[in-house]
């Protein structure tokens, strides 16, 4: 166990559970946070006691020019697994959405995690091996009425895993995207109780997807099991949109 991996927004539900999944099967582990110190710390201290994983939390706001650098200044480069997990969404009609709103959007959704890869991609490269996996969405294959900026920027960022899976896997790297469905985290609070209800009614699966399955798929993804998997968009979301 000598390899190190980075996790972006691993403070938010579905980061955390992929930290807690992935902690055992590294050796360093950053924990990216923004705007949630505290529960990144936590995590941070809690896996470092239960699995022996050295779990640091490092601070970045990617949505700024600088946030790149930031982040960079305290991994450093030597990253063997990428895990792309920081973004937002946005829910409301693409006019009304204001020009702030629309450049941060695509920043946390697209624009960092593409220059953040090409950040690493050196040193993957020297290794002879590397995984990037960035946490997708279902919108990124059908897109979404009133997600209109989130959608274009997760289909952006499907195309650019399939493309530089194309272009790093002759070096032993591969890059995987998991497309979540409806998930049960906080991004689902924003939204009624009758409107969750009327969403698990039209999910074959009859329920939210949970953190935890989406960290299962990112551990699958990130090992050997999945050693011949490159370029591939796993659709996790209970056959809701597929």
């Amino acid at each position: 166990m000598t390899s190190t991996a980075l996790i972006t927004g691993s403070s938010g539900g579905i980061g955390k559970a992929i930290a807690i999944k992935l902690a055992p099967s590294y050796k360093t582990l950053f924990l990216h946070y923004c705007s949630s110190k505290d529960q990144a710390v936590e995590l941070a201290e809690e896996l470092t006691r239960t699995t022996g994983t050295a779990c640091i939390p490092v601070y970045a706001d990617l949505s700024s020019s600088t946030g790149i650098e930031e982040l960079i200044s305290q991994t450093g480069r030597s990253i063997d697994a990428l895990i792309l997990n920081s973004g937002s969404s946005h829910y409301g009609l693409f006019q009304d959405m204001k020009e702030d709103e629309f450049h941060k959007m695509l920043a946390l959704n697209l624009t960092s995690p593409m220059l953040l890869t090409k950040q690493f991609i050196p040193y993957m490269l020297s290794q002879k091996r590397g995984t990037v996996i960035a946490i997708s969405s279902v919108w990124g294959e059908n897109g979404a009425s009133c997600e209109a900026v989130y959608s274009a920027a997760k289909g952006g960022m499907n195309t650019f895993i399939r493309s530089i899976a194309k272009e790093l896997g002759p070096n032993g790297i591969r890059a995987n995207a998991v497309a979540p469905g409806a998930v049960d985290t906080a991004m689902m609070l924003d939204f009624t109780e009758e409107d969750i209800t009327e969403l698990k009614d039209s999910i074959p699966a009859g329920r939210l997807g949970r953190p935890e399955e989406i960290a299962d798929a990112v551990h699958f993804l990130s090992g050997e099991s999945s050693s011949y998997i490159n370029g591939h968009i796993l659709a996790v979301n209970g056959a809701w949109y597929t």
